[in-house]
């Protein structure tokens, strides 16, 4: 008879009958981008002694593998770093503390709250954890999600498939792009494309300006003379065996405009990639479309916690870190207390025209919050309103804004949260007119 690992125990599995070793672990990091590999090295320096850290992907890092750009780690490494360096030192550092580290690993099912069947090249596996963190990011929605009209060729990209073409595989993705959207990750696409040898003949956003950093904007309007479109949108693709042009209108007038290009390049627009938080019941906000977390990042679910973008779609790399840092310090007071706060908590609610509010529950208002602040997204332009946060027709708190933009982060103060009734009703966040006694600090 053979022998289970150490740490491991036998399960029935299957209508079949016989046995499959289950393996145990403290901490399961589902994810091994930015979020879950800072998780993971957090709670490995708290002292948790086993963290195992499972993804899909051939390789740890995420996302930034395929970003060669400037940009990261300036908030958590407090460096500034290309996405593959600063995908690569996360990666070591993981391995270096003793993280056991999981690739071109698919979760296929649950079997209870914190256990999870697997499969890789090695065969099918069961692994049980005393925690689990959901760590597993967003993705851009692709043409087919956004409902674009025309033919079907190729030369239609989102830009992590644009990212993993030109810099992991070294394949040019066209010559003559048009590239829809305008927030960060756009820029980042324009960027990609110049790399590898294309020119973007334009950007196009259905809002009234560009939603990044004057940088960028000068870089793409000035040095790559890439013209932005405001207020339009991409109305139909056309093409045989490869994008031949695009149709491009107007918001206000309706005007038509015809771009001939062969490749299209949809950026941001982004959705969570929730589907193993839905499989396992975990409660969802409606507005964040992802699980509902608390202060500590902690789901509906005990032992289930969740953080970086599926919680927040999408912040950069850093921020996300941070978010599995806070994350791992919540995880390491449950797994050496096991406490978890009672009840469902109190919700907070984005009213239009926010879009979504993360965190977006408050079971304990004496509790550190990741980052300091709440984050929030507006669905279009606003200008002179005041942020306002009420519960039960009281103001807990606000502030005026000048300017806010979609696909920008907006920060809500947290400092409120102690006024806060456990037993009362929704938080609202909303904006108002401003204030005629001015705002508070």
């Amino acid at each position: 008879m053979s022998r289970s690992a150490p740490g491991a125990r036998e399960a029935p599995i299957g209508p079949f009958g016989g046995r499959r070793a289950t393996e145990t672990t403290d901490a399961l990091v589902i994810g091994a981008g930015p979020a879950g590999l800072a998780a993971a090295i957090e709670l490995k320096r708290l002292g948790i002694a086993s963290v195992a850290v499972i993804d899909r992907e051939d390789q740890a890092g995420g996302i930034p593998r395929h970003s060669a750009h400037l940009g990261f780690g300036m908030r958590d490494m407090r460096r500034l770093l290309s996405g593959p360096r600063y995908a690569e030192r996360y990666v070591a550092l993981a391995r270096g503390n003793g993280v056991d580290l999981r690739t071109s690993t698919t979760v296929t099912g649950w079997d209870g709250p914190t256990t999870v069947e697997t499969t890789s090249p090695s065969g099918i596996a069961r692994l049980a954890a005393r925690s689990v963190l959901l760590a597993t990011g967003c993705r851009e929605r692709p043409r087919s999600a956004r409902l674009v009209p025309g033919t079907r060729p190729a030369g239609v990209f989102t830009t992590g498939t644009l990212q993993q073409l030109v810099y992991l595989q070294g394949i040019r993705a066209g010559r003559r792009a048009v590239v829809v959207g305008a927030e960060h990750v756009s820029f980042s696409a324009v960027l990609t494309l110049a790399h590898g040898g294309a020119a973007t003949l334009a950007m196009v956003t259905e809002h009234a300006c560009p939603q990044s950093f004057r940088l960028l904007e000068w870089i793409a309007a000035r040095r790559l003379r890439v013209p932005i479109l405001t207020g339009s949108r991409l109305v139909e693709i056309r093409g045989g065996s490869r994008v031949e042009g695009v149709a491009i209108a107007d918001r206000t007038g309706g005007q038509l405009r015809e771009i001939a290009c062969d490749t299209v390049v949809f950026t941001g627009d982004w959705v969570p990639d929730s589907e193993l938080a839905r499989r396992l019941g975990l409660e969802m906000d409606p507005g964040t479309r992802a699980p509902r977390v608390d202060l500590g990042l902690r789901t509906s679910m005990r032992g289930v916690f969740a953080a970086g973008n599926l919680v927040h779609a999408a912040e950069t790399a850093d921020v996300a870190a941070l978010g599995g840092r806070h994350a791992a310090r919540s995880m390491h007071s449950f797994l050496t207390t096991g406490d978890w706060p009672p009840g469902e908590g109190v919700p907070l609610v984005a009213q239009p025209p926010l879009r979504w509010v993360s965190p977006n529950t408050v079971r304990l208002t004496r509790e550190r919050i990741a980052h300091g602040e709440l984050i929030l997204r507006v669905a279009e332009v606003q200008s002179d309103v005041d942020l306002v946060v009420e519960q039960d027709g009281r103001t807990l708190w606000r502030q005026h804004r000048r300017t806010l933009l979609p696909n920008r982060t907006l920060r809500a103060a947290a400092a409120w949260l102690g006024d806060v009734d456990l037993g009362g009703g929704p938080i609202r966040l909303g904006l108002e007119a401003p204030a005629r006694r001015g705002s508070s600090p």
